[in-house]
């Protein structure tokens, strides 16, 4: 993810133009696909990427991967003009040369066959659709967080990696970061005792503008949609409505997108930080193919905070008076505090303790983009596997659910169902606008 203050073009362009003479200097890419390789890219040949979505997130995403050696951007796809140009012209300068195609239809860039691979940065309501789409036509996939907007939709991409054997990222690039893995293994290994419970803050702002925890419905006013645009394909499977700058600004307009406010799109700060941190504090209690059972909406009376309860007794709660965006684990032994800037431990003569051979180690990762584009050659699972994503999402989800409906819920993890409860279970998959559908 972008740091807070994000990326501007002008930060973007000077560090395209610094890397250009490395660009200049690599191979004329030729895809495995056109070499006769299969799916899986020779060891001397470059991975073919297209990018579908070039807004702040997918801009930033792009400057990552043009970085990566063993990969070449070859395609990218947007619906606004503006935005795909300006992301063609950065490609183009930074390898110093004129072929990257551009294309407004993500439909158009799937179906070339030599793009091996997809990274789908668009979004939230638009993930489940491309994403299907993309493993159908036999790309590998980096998906944005979060990985679907609802738990149904999750679960059907899901089963789409699965059938069609493809290697699946998902954006939550905390994974990657060794503060984050080493606060999992304290926790694993039981250097803090047993755990009791977990805290985490997600935060109230993305760089200066505030987004709501929980997305509300959207009844902003209808404005002239931009020239550069095609608004109806921005909104794509998500209901129609009157376009407004707000979701969408022109990129002139240098502001957030605040699409992450509304229902019909996001699930607010709960789906963005919360899929980094619901998806840390699911690894560090290992709950990777599991969840919480019991879920407590904040009613304002005695719950003051969204509280999780797992079928071992450890409750998580989402607690805004944290001084930082951060997740505390408690243990009877000790306590762990992480964030992206930290990791603090007590009693602080742990920090010094690391996991051995006979400790639990978890999946090491020091690069999100390149662990990707590794497991595309080796077929291996990445550190942030599709199932993986679709159970942290599904926490995230859990609560949004139980805030609408303004009740305790009972969730089977195995099942991915709410117990007894067929009002709940409704809210498991969302209708989606003709023509779009999972598969």
């Amino acid at each position: 993810m972008l740091s807070e203050k994000g990326i501007n073009r002008r930060q973007f362009i000077k560090a395209v133009s610094e890397a250009a003479a490395v660009g200049a200097g690599l191979p004329y890419i030729i895809s495995s696909k056109v070499l006769g390789a299969g799916d899986t890219p020779a060891a001397n040949d470059k991975i073919n990427v297209g990018f579908i979505g070039v807004g702040l997130q997918g801009t930033g995403l792009l400057w990552q991967f043009l970085r990566q050696p063993q990969c070449k951007v070859a395609a990218i796809c947007d619906v606004d003009k503006q935005k795909l140009n300006q992301a063609v012209e950065m490609v183009k300068e930074f390898y110093s040369q004129n072929d990257c195609s551009s294309y407004g239809d993500f439909r158009e860039l799937l179906n070339r066959n030599d793009i091996d691979a997809v990274v789908i940065a668009v979004p939230e309501h638009w993930h489940g659709v491309i994403s299907i789409e993309a493993c159908k036509k036999s790309k590998d996939v980096y998906c944005e967080k979060p990985l679907a907007l609802s738990i149904g939709e999750g679960r059907e991409v899901v089963k789409a990696v699965r059938q069609y054997k493809k290697i699946f990222q998902v954006g939550t690039m905390q994974r990657s970061d060794y503060k984050f893995r080493q606060a999992c293994e304290f926790v694993r290994n039981g250097f803090i005792g047993q755990i009791t419970k977990v805290r985490l803050f997600l935060g109230t702002k993305l760089g200066s503008s505030s987004f709501p925890i929980y997305p509300v419905d959207c009844d902003l006013p209808a404005e002239p949609v931009p020239e550069a645009l095609d608004w109806d394909m921005w909104l794509g499977p998500a209901p129609w409505r009157p376009y407004n700058s707000r979701i969408a600004p022109p990129i002139e307009d240098k502001t957030w997108p605040h699409w992450r406010d509304y229902d019909d799109y996001s699930g607010g700060l709960m789906t963005d930080w919360g899929a980094h941190h619901f998806d840390i504090a699911q690894w560090a209690l290992g709950m990777d193919e599991s969840g919480p059972v019991e879920i407590y909406p904040e009613n304002g009376k005695d719950i003051k905070m969204l509280t999780y309860r797992y079928a071992n007794g450890v409750t998580m709660v989402r607690d805004d008076t944290m001084p930082s965006r951060m997740i505390e684990f408690t243990g009877t032994d000790g306590t762990v505090e992480v964030s992206r800037e930290f990791i603090k431990v007590k009693p602080e003569s742990l920090i010094r303790r690391h996991a051995g051979p006979k400790d639990i180690l978890l999946y090491k990762s020091d690069n999100h983009y390149a662990n990707w584009l590794d497991c595309i050659r080796t077929r291996n699972k990445p550190v942030c596997d599709v199932e993986t994503g679709q159970r942290s999402v599904t926490v995230c989800h859990l609560g949004i659910i139980a805030k609408k409906l303004d009740r305790p819920l009972k969730w089977a993890p195995s099942a991915e169902r709410f117990v007894g409860d067929d009002e709940a279970n409704k809210f498991l998959n969302r209708s989606l606008r003709s023509p779009w559908k999972l598969g």
